[in-house]
């Protein structure tokens, strides 16, 4: 059971929930009642209130002790007793019922017009009798004054079958080809006659003379509203002895004083659809129609809405129950609608629980038709590798396929498909990768022109705000964009206007070029030793871009930020730096190193005459070094702070007794 608000007015739908199978037998119904806990919550208004495939009417006797409905297929109809609340018999037809009518004051007699032209009268023991109609009928009306049953269909005549003589009377020339649908007014026994054309004619059953006709179309133009052509009355149902509600094939209800030609409201559903039925309810002065889309209640006086209801089937019949809130549905579905408005009415006598229940219920989805069960197509029962199971108890065939436990199939699945769990695994681990690699920060390139001012535009922002600024254009505007696009606005950081406009280099810029000066002295210190291999030589070549080479070759986070955009600054001396990197590398040579780098010449092995060596023994002076270190212990002392400084103040009386 589920529920639905509206413009502040709870629908109980009272159908929905799990179906059962019908082919479970009752110690398995009675099982699925004890452990599933939505077969528990569902509640069942009537005992099997459903039709195989699918039901076409829905009524209640005159005592409201009965309830009786139509459906397919195979054609039947059933009879449910409302005080036992349970199914009191199923009898099978012929052929499909169109229309039924209810003779007696319970379901001892019934009428039935038939697809195949024959209307069959019921009895309590059963089939009674049946006739056949000159043409094919599609509404029956029972007059209880005269005994005589009306048939309209696809002719001019209205048939009226005498029931106490059995036989037929002449019947009622109206002005149309075919006729639609028919209805006695209750008080006055009043006939009207809906046709094709939108025209309603009334009968004096009396008199057997036509009575006065309402032409919808004019109807229509003299409201302002309505279609262009002529709609054919599709639905009938009179309100009290003066009202009559009409319902038209392209949608709309008219209301008419049957004293008047001209209708007091017109409502629209809106849909185009043709309207199935009508009711009336007296107490709050609403109307109920129905098209096979929705149900409609509104108000008569203004038309103003006040509640739909849209259920997932389309409708063919609707049933109100008088002086309470149930509505009854027939649809295109196994399951016939039941929906309870609060708002409305109570519930019936014999459902009187529903008003304590419905306070407890809550808003549920909708289920699928059975949900313990699978439904497999031939094909697939072959891939599972359970074709053998044709013909058990364990599948059951259902149109094109079969319907199999949800356990039994799950079970099979994950023997024929055993990696199915590994390859929805892997699919989901790729699936996240790639989220996360969405979301993590693209390597942008800089502009090819000016790449040193951009960089020095970037940097600024960054320091500035922490925020995201486009790399093409870092200046953010577009009447710009060309100072990095075109060369004509290249800047010569070498040339005598630039370093007039830039007499002081930016502490950027240094540190730029101080790191650009090691990593490049590193590599030649390298190269020098052998210790580069093809891959890096290849990157650090003339072809190669430095920019790769710098964001490839840093190492912290810090440097790979400010190092992987390139710099183009001016060059320096190699010559020079190729001696200070020899003169570095002796300086920290051993002296059996620098003995082995001498060039291979013999050594002289006699002293020449001029050949001098001296040594001095003397000691050097210790006074000027110990001069120059009390000098700078003085300055030390000078600089240096004392400790007490640092110690909070609530300390430092105890701190002065320690010290002394």
């Amino acid at each position: 059971m589920e529920v639905s608000t509206a413009n502040s007015i709870k629908v109980y739908n009272l159908s929905s929930g799990k179906s059962v199978p019908e082919w479970l037998n009752e110690r398995k119904r009675r099982q699925l009642l004890k452990k599933n806990p939505d077969m528990q919550r569902r509640i069942q208004l009537l005992q099997d209130f459903d039709m195989p495939v699918s039901s076409s009417q829905v009524n209640v006797s005159p005592d409201g002790n009965f309830i009786i409905a139509t459906g397919v297929y195979k054609p039947c109809v059933k009879c449910y007793d409302v005080n036992e609340l349970s199914l009191k018999f199923e009898r099978g037809l012929d052929s499909e019922v169109l229309k039924f009518c209810i003779l007696s004051e319970d379901y001892s007699k019934l009428a039935f017009l038939q697809t195949d032209r024959y209307v069959e009268l019921h009895v309590k023991s059963g089939t009674y009798f049946r006739v056949r109609v000159p043409r094919f009928g599609r509404d029956i009306a029972y007059h209880p004054p005269s005994c005589e049953l009306h048939v309209v269909g696809a002719s001019p005549e209205v048939y009226r079958l005498n029931l106490e003589l059995g036989r037929f009377m002449s019947p009622l020339l109206t002005q149309s080809s075919s006729n639609n649908v028919c209805t006695f007014n209750p008080d006055h026994f009043l006939l009207a006659v809906g046709n094709q054309d939108g025209v309603v004619e009334c009968w004096d059953p009396r008199s057997k003379v036509r009575a006065g006709s309402l032409h919808l179309t004019d109807s229509f133009y003299e409201f302002g509203s309505g279609p262009s052509f002529k709609p054919g009355v599709t639905a009938l149902e009179y309100d009290g002895a003066l009202s009559l509600g009409v319902g038209t094939s392209s949608g709309q209800v008219l209301l008419y004083d049957i004293r008047s030609t001209k209708p007091l409201i017109i409502k629209d559903h809106n849909y185009e659809l043709p309207i199935k039925d009508i009711a009336f309810h007296k107490d709050m002065n609403l109307v109920l129609s129905a098209d096979s889309k929705c149900l409609k209640l509104w108000h008569r006086d203004n038309a103003a809405p006040y509640v739909s209801i849209e259920p997932a089937n389309d409708v063919t019949n609707l049933c109100y129950l008088p002086n309470s809130g149930l509505v009854l549905m027939a649809c295109l579905d196994a399951k016939m609608l039941a929906y309870y408005i609060p708002s409305i009415g109570k519930a019936p006598k014999w459902c009187y629980f529903l008003d304590n229940l419905t306070e407890e219920l809550e808003e549920d989805t909708t289920p699928s038709v059975y949900d313990d069960y699978k439904f497999v197509t031939d094909q697939e029962l072959n891939t599972l590798g359970l074709s053998h199971l044709k013909g058990t108890n364990l599948l059951r065939a259902y149109m094109h396929g079969y319907f199999i436990n949800i356990r039994l199939y799950k079970r099979a699945k994950s023997i024929t498909e055993p990696f199915a769990y590994s390859e929805y695994r892997k699919k989901k681990i790729e699936e996240r990768l790639e989220k996360d690699r969405a979301t993590r920060i693209k390597q942008k390139k800089l502009p090819r022109i000016n790449k040193q001012f951009a960089l020095e535009l970037l940097q600024s922002k960054k320091n500035r705000r922490n925020e995201s600024v486009d790399t093409s254009n870092p200046l953010g505007d577009d009447r710009f964009a060309a100072m990095f696009q075109q060369q004509d606005f290249e800047m010569n950081p070498d040339s005598e206007e630039y370093q007039l406009l830039h007499p002081i280099i930016s502490s950027f810029q240094k540190n730029m070029k101080r790191k650009l000066e090691k990593l490049k002295l590193k590599n030649r210190e390298e190269s020098t030793n052998g210790n580069v291999d093809s891959e890096r030589e290849g990157e650090v070549s003339e072809d190669s871009s430095l920019e790769d080479y710098l964001i490839q070759s840093s190492e912290s986070d810090n440097e790979v930020e400010e190092i992987e955009k390139s710099v183009d600054l001016p060059k320096y001396k190699e010559g020079r730096d190729i001696e200070f990197v020899q003169k570095h590398k002796i300086t920290k040579e051993t002296l059996e190193a620098r003995l082995k780098n001498l060039p291979d010449e013999p050594l002289p092995t006699e002293f020449n005459e001029m050949a001098d060596i001296r040594f001095s023994l003397q000691t050097p002076n210790p006074e000027p070094q110990i001069r120059n270190k009390s000098e700078k212990m003085r300055e030390r002392k000078g600089l240096r702070r004392p400790a007490k400084s640092y110690l909070p103040k609530i300390n430092r009386v105890d701190w002065k007794r320690k010290k002394r």
